[in-house]
């Protein structure tokens, strides 16, 4: 993984493309907007994308993410009769929440051991923090480890990566689905937990509104309350809230940078969808 798959300047060209696609900006531009040479910026962006810069404006419009929209609006309804396969079902499939009852998460830091490590991805490095369980938090952001660390005080950390995280790893690596569930030891509130597991069936390369998952766990008037849910999700992309993007097709926030939600999106349209 060469440079954390140039992750940074890829999500700066992403945004480019995605403010000015509209008037067609040329290779030579948009490689100096990045500061590189065009000839190197085709190849490190063919190498992420499998498609060239010009190919991969089409991705960016906003019609596209409003027909993402659309075709997802039914996903969470019918994933399961479709007939999907392979990667676009790892998450209903492949990715299990164990959620803590509310007396274990109260005394979650007492004779609790939690292992901390690092993974390189094509979204960035991202950090990973496992209990025997599995995983309590993979994120794109260090900070959300210190403050792992600080509000379970009690709890024993060290340097390593346990089975769950190592399934992690490879599937960056090969994108291949596990042979084993990849499992998360989440704790949350009963609508959050219920929320998240909702998010689990949503396939790959699809993308749906706020109020559709309020529709999905049958509470259509808890749309701001599922916002929250999302927000407070600690397990970046397994937990596929990059998915859940805003009623009128605009991508909306992401806990872990707007830039990182749309290049992971682009990222799933083109491999895996």
């Amino acid at each position: 993984m060469e440079d954390h798959y140039h992750f940074e300047l890829i999500a700066q060209a992403i945004t480019f493309l995605k403010e000015h696609y509209l008037r067609q900006p040329s290779l030579d531009e948009i490689a100096n907007h990045v500061n590189v040479s065009k000839f190197h910026f085709q190849r490190i962006f063919k190498k992420w994308a499998g498609i060239s810069p010009k190919d991969y404006i089409q991705y960016l419009t906003l019609e596209q993410a409003k027909e993402s929209l659309r075709k997802g609006k039914s996903t969470l309804a019918t994933s399961y009769d479709l007939g999907l396969s392979g990667n676009s079902r790892l998450h209903d499939l492949f990715v299990k929440i164990e959620a803590c009852t509310p007396g274990q998460f109260q005394k979650r830091g007492e004779n609790l051991s939690i292992a901390i490590s690092s993974i390189l991805t094509p979204f960035g490095t991202a950090y990973i923090a496992e209990t025997e369980i599995g995983i309590c938090c993979f994120s794109f952001d260090e900070s959300t480890i210190l403050s792992l660390k600080e509000e379970y005080e009690r709890a024993s950390f060290y340097e390593g990566l346990l089975p769950n995280g190592e399934k992690v790893r490879v599937y960056f690596e090969t994108w291949q689905i596990p042979s084993e569930p990849i499992h998360l030891d989440l704790a949350g509130t009963p609508f959050q937990i219920q929320v998240w597991k909702a998010l689990l069936h949503i396939p790959s390369a699809n993308l749906v509104a706020y109020k559709d998952v309020a529709k999905s766990i049958e509470n259509t008037k808890a749309v701001r309350a599922v916002g929250t849910a999302i927000g407070k999700n600690p397990v970046a992309y397994f937990i596929p809230c990059h998915r859940v993007i805003k009623n009128d097709g605009q991508m909306g926030n992401y806990s872990w940078d707007t830039n990182r939600k749309l290049a992971i999106n682009s990222f799933e349209s083109l491999k895996l969808g």
